[in-house]
């Protein structure tokens, strides 16, 4: 071999990153887009807890480390990042992000690589119920068809009987329709009339203006952060007698959402919001403040916890994260099907969102149940909160 060519293929190889010693988790997700917020707080969740499990003494022998890629809410980027992480030396799992129309896109790729699939957020009823046998995705977050139920279970306890619905035109629109439409059947709800709008659609005055004009006492609203916030400040508009609350899927809270409204409409405005986790309301207080204090130290914050943004990525990326550990160690090696039969097989776990008793099994892959959502209201400050606006929307129905 010519000397040239043999220091060239030197140089490469040792250009490459080495994880011998190391067991990679990937993140496939936004990290500089619209749902930016959301994606970080994956992230930071994911580390805190790989750093409690390389304190104690790692996995297998090695340590864990995780590899972030960004798709920027772009199915293409998320597919190649899927093909990337496959070549990925040492790779256990792959986590997931926000978008579920990303997420969908992937799983052919997802399947046929065998890679574990953690998802964090990305809500969509069929991310899970895909079809695939074994199933790969591992789900701790909200599923549309239960969001749908107790979104309307809201309204009506709130006397919120006619609603209309403005939906993102996406897969993850698409799944909330038919959850919606079912749960309002259930519950004896009217849906006065269907919106649907773009990601990244900027003119939403005549579509609100269409919703309003069919007299609904309530907005469902299933939108990212830009549009949401597009959305109520055309409402915030129109005449104060014209303005209804808003009972919004989670989205809106994966990005700067407050910030685009401005603190003068939110105020004057009835947002609510569905949750699965605060770091005010947990469970295990005793845990949510250790991995509060430990979120402020390692990323030089100063949160409360009601100011923590996205705490429900940070929350259930810490969970999926300490699950996998359990899996591994339970299944002896990281080869992924032994892993996937480990996952559906775990002992009770004490988690940050809640103790787990069984979190999967053969014919269940996501790991909340309706009982675990709850819904918030934005207070005067910006934050969520767990006292229900209801003098704001009663004023705004009256």
């Amino acid at each position: 071999m010519p000397k040239l060519l043999f220091s060239l293929i030197t140089v490469v190889l040792c250009a490459l990153p080495s994880h011998a010693d190391e067991l990679i988790i990937g993140l496939d997700a936004d990290l500089s887009a619209v749902a930016v917020e959301g994606g970080i707080a994956i992230q930071r969740g994911a580390q805190l807890a790989i750093d409690e499990i390389n304190q104690a003494g790692g996995l297998l022998g090695k340590q864990l480390k995780l590899v972030s890629k960004d798709h920027r809410g772009n199915p293409a980027r998320g597919q190649r990042n899927i093909e990337q992480f496959a070549q990925q030396q040492n790779l256990v799992a792959v986590l997931g992000g926000i978008h579920t129309p990303v997420a969908m896109s992937e799983l052919p790729l997802i399947h046929k690589h065998k890679l574990i699939y953690l998802g964090p957020w990305a809500a969509g009823t069929q991310l899970v119920n895909n079809g695939y046998t074994p199933n790969y995705v591992f789900r701790v977050s909200l599923r549309d068809q239960d969001a749908g139920v107790v979104l309307l279970k809201h309204a009506k306890q709130n006397n919120l009987t006619q609603v209309a619905l403005m939906l993102e035109h996406t897969s993850w629109g698409r799944s909330n329709k038919q959850s919606l439409e079912q749960a309002a059947l259930q519950l004896g709800l009217n849906i006065t009339h269907l919106e649907w709008f773009n990601w990244r659609d900027s003119e939403m005055t005549n579509k609100v203006t269409r919703v309003l004009a069919t007299q609904p006492q309530a907005i469902i609203l299933v939108a990212n952060a830009p549009e949401g916030a597009q959305i109520v400040k055309a409402m915030h508009k129109l005449p104060t007698n014209m303005q209804k609350p808003i009972i919004s899927h989670w989205g809106i809270t994966s990005g700067n959402f407050v910030e685009q409204v401005g603190l003068d409409i939110i105020r004057q405005s009835d947002i609510r919001v569905i949750q699965t986790f605060s770091f005010f309301t947990a469970e295990n207080m005793q845990k949510s403040t250790s991995v509060l204090q430990a979120y402020n130290q390692k990323f030089q914050t100063n949160y409360t916890e009601q100011t923590v943004p996205s705490a429900v990525g940070i929350a259930h990326a810490y969970d999926l994260v300490h699950m996998l550990a359990q899996a591994i160690r339970q299944a002896k090696t990281t080869e992924s099907s032994a892993v996937h039969n480990a996952l559906e097989n775990l002992p009770e776990y004490q988690g940050l969102v809640k103790t787990y008793k069984r979190a999967f099994s053969a014919n269940k892959h996501d790991a909340l149940e309706p009982d675990d959502y709850h819904v918030f209201a934005f207070d005067n400050f910006g934050y969520l909160s767990n006292i229900p606006s209801v003098t704001r929307a009663a004023k705004i129905i009256q």
